[in-house]
């Protein structure tokens, strides 16, 4: 198949459903594995659960459910189908098992799509009443909302077509278009640290991942677990190269004043680390792409402020 034509062929696939793996057009091409309903773990909700000294959890107690931002374009992490408008991966799982042990049924949350640049606004305004979606912790993002956490350590790295052969890592981007999100870590790191690479940014990670398919820009970057999901869906179009090149603690994201909910969100992901259930969900989600369960990382439980 003509390259053009294939690329725009697999574009349109990953861009419509991002459920099937293209390769070159070929017919029988097997389906990509993704989260099964029966794969799921199933969390236990705490009904007698309790947290009046949060006026968050107070809100989602008069309302009967949680409202929790997420990501709706990253796959195995968090990923909405379009023809469900169901969301799943390792953030969404995350998500669930808090929920639940907040005394929330996991089935009852309902997802709002946030973009990275708008986190903290979504966090202060009380639109949202936590953030799971790749948000890594750091020190001027805790001047504006809080961390729970962290439940995973990723690293930035890069994402290019498997017919590159020029790009190891970030030492090669100079006079490159690299992609990425608007307002992420990443994208500002870049902006810091290699300022030679000519940086594009978008609203979502699958608009730089089109971009990168139809030859508009020569790299995509954010976290690693990222653009294994991409790599994932379409192998024979895209790979992950290089080692990762920083650390991302992801933590959950709440109101920066509501310590009460952060505290119990903490004791929780604790909780859910010692009975297994977070590698349960780590392995039919983000294990999907190939790499084995790490070890979580030791919870940060900073002092109120």
């Amino acid at each position: 198949m003509h390259r053009t034509r294939r690329h725009l062929a697999v574009l349109a696939l990953l861009a419509a459903s991002l459920t099937a793996l293209v390769a070159c057009g070929k017919e029988g091409s097997p389906p990509v594995k993704g989260p099964q309903p029966d794969e799921l773990p199933v969390y236990q909700v705490q009904s007698a659960f309790q947290l009046p000294d949060s006026p968050t959890w107070e809100r989602a107690r008069k309302r009967g459910h949680l409202v929790v931002g997420a990501k709706e374009d990253q796959p195995y992490m968090g990923e909405k189908d379009p023809a469900t408008g169901k969301y799943s991966g390792f953030d969404i799982e995350i998500a669930k098992m808090l929920s639940a042990s907040l005394g929330f049924d996991p089935a009852t949350i309902s997802f709002r799509t946030i973009a990275s640049a708008n986190r903290e606004t979504a966090l202060q305004n009380g639109q949202i009443d936590y953030y799971v979606g790749t948000y890594t912790i750091n020190d001027n993002r805790k001047k504006l909302v809080g961390f729970a956490g962290p439940y995973y350590m990723a690293g930035q790295s890069l994402l290019v077509r498997t017919d590159e052969n020029d790009i190891h890592g970030p030492q090669d981007l100079d006079g490159k278009r690299v992609c990425s999100a608007a307002g992420s870590t990443p994208y500002q790191r870049m902006e810091r640290d290699y300022p030679k690479a000519d940086l594009v940014a978008y609203d979502t990670y699958s608009v730089c991942v089109d971009n990168l398919l139809t030859y508009q820009v020569d790299a995509v970057t954010t976290d690693d677990t990222i653009l294994m999901g991409y790599a994932a869906k379409v192998p024979n179009e895209l790979k992950v190269v290089g080692k990762p090149f920083s650390k991302e603690p992801y933590g959950v994201g709440v109101p920066r004043s509501d310590n009460a909910l952060r505290f119990a969100l903490d004791d929780a992901l604790a909780f859910h680390e010692k009975n297994g259930d977070w590698k349960k969900a780590y392995d039919v989600t983000l294990g999907l792409s190939g790499v084995p369960a790490p070890q979580p990382p030791a919870i940060d439980r900073y002092p109120a402020s």
